[in-house]
């Protein structure tokens, strides 16, 4: 009976195995996968790295803006004519560094006097380093004549300011500084500051009072 089942249900049949044949560039793929991955987490851990390290660096030093100021602006000459304005302008700026782990080298200085909007004198200060909390007092003095084409509505404010003798006149500093905790040094600022001054002629009532500057960082 067995030799009949085995004749009639014939041989068994062998299983048949699977074979798999790996694409092409398939181990490329992966592998260039898994170096932009590493790549990526690199970056990651760097910007994490400098951002903790700027954190903890503003909460040790917690830097305060430099405070500058108008203390006294002499004006003896400021005469406008055909088209040419003559002046004497001599200021007092004092410069506070309020930090105090900070110190502050100002590598370059320039010193710009405006009449509305209109340059007339540039003057450049000696550059030097300024200690932890110290002040220290710049005194330009912008005097000459220049030649400068007022239009119709500055003209007419020179008259209106020529007959009180208080004159809106502007003084801006470009600055290049860098800061110092340490030995370490940061890289070079460029902040500027802005004085916005109304200046008396020298020998009318009015006096000249201290004038807040604007740090623009």
């Amino acid at each position: 009976m067995s030799q009949l089942n085995g004749a009639y249900y014939g041989p068994a049949i062998p299983s048949q195995k699977s074979y798999h044949r790996p694409g092409r560039g398939g181990g490329c793929g992966c592998c260039c996968g898994c170096l932009f991955s590493l790549i990526f987490k690199i970056i990651l851990a760097v910007i994490i790295i400098v951002g903790i390290a700027a954190f903890l660096f503003w909460l040790i030093v917690r830097p305060n803006v430099v405070k500058v100021h108008v203390t006294d602006a002499t004006l003896t000459e400021f005469n406008y004519t055909n088209n040419t304005l003559r002046y004497d302008l001599a200021l007092n700026i004092t410069v506070r560094n309020p930090n105090k782990r900070l110190g502050i080298y100002y590598d370059y200085i320039e010193a710009r006097a405006l009449y509305h909007d209109a340059r007339f004198n540039s003057q450049y200060p000696d550059r030097f380093y300024q200690g932890h909390k110290t002040t220290n007092v710049l005194n330009p003095v912008f005097k000459g004549e220049h030649m400068l084409a007022l239009n119709a509505d500055q003209s007419a404010e020179f008259k209106k300011e020529n007959a009180t003798g208080l004159y809106e006149i502007d003084v801006k500093m470009y600055l290049r500084v860098r800061f110092k905790l340490g030995v370490f040094k940061t890289k070079t600022l460029k902040p500027k500051v802005s004085c916005d001054l109304r200046v008396p002629f020298k020998g009318t009532a009015t006096a000249f009072e201290t004038t807040k500057c604007d740090w623009d960082r």
